[in-house]
C-alpha cells in the first residue's frame, strides 16, 4: 500500500505531453529557426495590433515536427488572445465546425491541426465563415429545410498541414498569409538542443550536442527526443552527457550517423542486398520489410530522398551510388530479384 502523500509518476503519454510542452517557446523572439517565417509573423501581428483588428487567417505548411503547434500557441500569445485547439480528423461533419465557430470569442484563435483532412461539407462551410464571418445552418429537412444565417464573431483561423496540396483552392486561397516552414539545419539545431538541455537543467557538451544535431533529420521534435533518451541513458549509467554518452544511447535506439532509424535501415537494405538497388516498387519494398505502403512512401521516403539515397523513378524505387557507399555495399554483391512492377 502507497502513501497517500507520495507522487505518483505520470502515464507515458501525460509525461511526454509535459516534456514537449515544456520545451515550446513562448514568444517569437524565443523560437529557434525560420528566420523568414518569424520575420513575417511578426509583421503580420504587429500590423493587426496597430490596427486594433483580427490578425488575417494563417496557414502554415510543412512536415511533422517543425513547430506548426508552437507557432499557432506563439500567434495566440504575441496577439494577447485566447486560443482554441481542434484537429481535421476531429471535424467530419459540417455540424462539428459549426459547434466550434459559433462558441468563439471575439478575437479568439481557432487552430486545426491536420486542416486537410476534414470533411469536404466543413470545408465548404468554413469559406464563408473565413471570408464573412458567418455560416448557414439548415433547419429543417427536404422541401421545407430552409438556410438560416449565423454571424459570428471575428476570429483568426490558424490552419496546419503536412500535406498543403490535399487542400482545395478555394479554402487555401482564403488565407491570408501562408508559411512554409523548412528542415532546420544544423545550427540551428544546436540552438534548439542548447536551449532544450539548459530547460531540463542536463550538462552536456557542445560535442555531444553536435553529435544528436546531425542525427536528427533536421526536426526539433526529433531533436527535443533524442536529448531526453541521451539525459536517460547518462542518468541509468551514472555518466555525464558527453560524447560517449550520446553515441551510447542513440546506437542503443538504433539511430545512425545520418539519423536512419530501424525501418530506414530495412528498407535500404531490401532495396540494396535483395534487388542490387532497384528499381524496385513500393509495394514489393513494403511487403519485403512487413510494412504498409502508405508508411514507406510518407514516412521512410522523404528522408531517404533529401539525404540522396533514394531516388524515386517511373520504373520503381533506386538505390543512389552515396546509399551503396554508406552501407558498405557493393553493386552486384547480392541475388537480383526481377520486380513486377
Amino acid at each position: 500500500m502507497t502513501d497517500g502523500s507520495s507522487v505518483q509518476p505520470l502515464p507515458e503519454s501525460e509525461a511526454e505531453l509535459a516534456f514537449e510542452g515544456a520545451l515550446r517557446p513562448a514568444t517569437l523572439s524565443e523560437f529557434v529557426g525560420q528566420p523568414k517565417v518569424r520575420g513575417q509573423l511578426e509583421l503580420l501581428l504587429r500590423a493587426a495590433a496597430i490596427q486594433n483588428r483580427t490578425p488575417d487567417h494563417i496557414l502554415l505548411a510543412g512536415p511533422p515536427g517543425l513547430g506548426k503547434t508552437t507557432l499557432a500557441m506563439i500567434v495566440a500569445a504575441e496577439s494577447g488572445r485566447p486560443l482554441r485547439l481542434s484537429s481535421g480528423p476531429a471535424i467530419q461533419h459540417a455540424g462539428d465546425l459549426a459547434a466550434v465557430l459559433s462558441s468563439l470569442l471575439p478575437g479568439e484563435i481557432l487552430f486545426i491541426d491536420e486542416i486537410h483532412r476534414m470533411a469536404r461539407s466543413a470545408e465548404e462551410m468554413l469559406y464563408l465563415a473565413m471570408e464573412d464571418f458567418r455560416i448557414d445552418i439548415m433547419v429543417g429537412k427536404g422541401a421545407g429545410a430552409t438556410s438560416v444565417p449565423l454571424d459570428l464573431a471575428p476570429f483568426t483561423l490558424v490552419g496546419a498541414t503536412t500535406r498543403s496540396g490535399l487542400l482545395p483552392n478555394p479554402l487555401r486561397d482564403r488565407f491570408g498569409f501562408t508559411a512554409h516552414l523548412e528542415f532546420y539545419d544544423a545550427s540551428d539545431l544546436e540552438r534548439v538542443l542548447a536551449r532544450a538541455a539548459l530547460l531540463l537543467d542536463l550538462d552536456i557538451s557542445s560535442s555531444a550536442i553536435a553529435e544528436i544535431a546531425g542525427r536528427c533529420r533536421g526536426t526539433p521534435r526529433i531533436a527535443n527526443r533524442l536529448l531526453r533518451r541521451v539525459r536517460d541513458f547518462a542518468l541509468v549509467h551514472g555518466t555525464g552527457a558527453d560524447l560517449e554518452a550520446v553515441r551510447g544511447a542513440l546506437e542503443l535506439y538504433d539511430v545512425d550517423p545520418l539519423g536512419l532509424d530501424r525501418l530506414d535501415r530495412a528498407v535500404m537494405d531490401i532495396l540494396l542486398t535483395r534487388f542490387d538497388g532497384g528499381p524496385v516498387g513500393l509495394g514489393t519494398l513494403a511487403v519485403s520489410v512487413g510494412e504498409e505502403a502508405e508508411t514507406i512512401e510518407s514516412v521512410v521516403e522523404p528522408f531517404l530522398v533529401r539525404i540522396g539515397l533514394l531516388t524515386r523513378t517511373p520504373r520503381g524505387r533506386v538505390a543512389t551510388p552515396s546509399a551503396f557507399r554508406h552501407f558498405g555495399v557493393e553493386r552486384g554483391s547480392g541475388p537480383f530479384l526481377t520486380d513486377d512492377l
